[in-house]
């Protein structure tokens, strides 16, 4: 359980759902571990939870001024930056003709904006040190149609990833996408979609949905030394919808 020795990593949207898992997921595996959210009273009480190599700070990730913030506090406490995973990230269950200009522009404050911003200031801390991994959360909407402003900011998602990849790498700094389906979390069991949900887990390979921890495995593989040969790469994992 030692994966991520000595590793210092920086989780956006942390406080609840896939993020919660990767910290936790993280912690285990050996890394020192900066929990970022909206949510202070759920994020200070989580980073309580996960122990002293976890601390948590506040975080608007659509703020320019939040990243600086977080990424100074990162490197000024642990002395480094190995690992930015960009999880957060929120979508609105509406029609196209529904969907409101305040709407799109929050959606891609959130999924987009924050994926610049966070790898911007990452990458200025870990080029310093030669190396780094930076793990974009996109979804199984970043490669395949789905809800207007999330399906959108999910594939400039995607495209973003391929072209900090290519900028970073001789820099020693890989970047790369994951893409999870249906994912049991707060996100998708918002507004009581539960039958919704399980209609159409009926329609995935594997015939259910998946837990947060399996996507955890997937972004503990991605963010460590194991994928040192991966970079502005995909890594699809949606219980087989994409290969129907």
């Amino acid at each position: 359980m030692d994966k991520l020795k000595g590793k210092v990593a920086i989780i956006t949207g942390a406080s609840q759902g896939m993020g919660a898992s990767h910290a936790k997921l993280f912690i285990a595996e050996g890394a020192k571990v900066v929990i970022t959210d909206i949510n202070a009273d759920k994020g200070e009480k989580y980073a309580k939870e996960l122990g002293e190599n976890a601390l948590f700070i506040k975080q608007d990730v659509a703020s320019e001024s939040d990243w600086k913030n977080v990424v100074d506090t990162t490197v000024d406490k642990f002395g480094k930056l190995d690992i930015l995973v960009n999880n957060a990230g929120i979508t609105v269950a509406k029609s196209l003709f529904d969907v409101s200009v305040d709407d799109y522009e929050k959606i891609f404050k959130i999924n987009q904006l924050s994926v610049f911003l966070g790898t911007k200031y990452a990458a200025q801390a870990m080029k310093e040190q030669k190396q780094g991994s930076i793990v974009n959360i996109s979804s199984l909407n970043g490669l395949v149609g789905g809800a207007i402003g999330y399906t959108d900011t999910k594939f400039a998602v995607r495209g973003f990833t391929k072209a900090a990849a290519l900028e970073l790498a001789h820099y020693g700094i890989r970047v790369n996408s994951i893409h999870p389906g249906v994912i049991s979390t707060p996100m998708i069991h918002q507004g009581g979609t539960e039958d919704k949900v399980a209609q159409f887990a009926k329609m995935i390979p594997i015939q259910r949905i998946a837990e947060p921890e399996e996507v955890s495995k997937m972004v503990l593989f991605v963010a460590s030394d194991d994928a040192s040969y991966s970079t502005g790469s995909e890594f699809v994992i949606d219980g087989g919808i994409s290969a129907q």
